[in-house]
């Protein structure tokens, strides 16, 4: 077998993974929705439900714009769901944490999650599992190297 051209498996990688993010997102909205969440709002809150971030440390760490997740933690601290606390790292990026109805709202979505999760490594085991995400991270950290050029 010859070796594919390194253009042909970029191309082919980005496919896939475009493919495998529509599918993910679809799932999210599917999980998130009896919450009353959407895919993205789920994401910023999960985000923060471990420790208090800035909106720009989770706009790096989900990789999209500051904007963006300003936009999404602004209507969460409008719903109730989420509040600004002082950052005494920093007087102006204030931090976000969930409220605890936040916290009610992410707990809910864990039973229909574990499930999904559970299907999908009995489908690919959970060896095959674990390799996947190795993988993808190795892509991640391979492309933010090069930065994309």
């Amino acid at each position: 077998m010859r070796p594919r051209h390194p253009a042909a498996l970029l191309s082919a990688t980005a496919t896939t993974v475009f493919r495998l993010n529509a599918q993910l997102l679809a799932a999210a909205e599917e999980l998130a929705r009896p919450a009353g969440l959407t895919a993205a709002r789920w994401q910023v809150l999960g985000d923060v439900a471990d420790q208090p971030r800035t909106v720009s440390e989770i706009a790096r760490r989900l990789g999209t714009s500051r904007q963006s997740v300003q936009r999404i933690a602004d209507l969460l601290v409008n719903r109730g769901l989420a509040e600004y606390r002082p950052n005494p790292a920093h007087r102006r990026a204030k931090l976000l944490t969930p409220t605890g109805r936040g916290r009610d709202t992410l707990y809910s979505i864990d039973p229909a999650h574990a499930r999904l999760a559970r299907r999908l490594v009995d489908a690919l085991g959970e060896e095959e599992t674990e390799r996947a995400v190795a993988s993808l991270r190795l892509l991640a950290q391979a492309l933010d190297r090069i930065d994309g050029t």
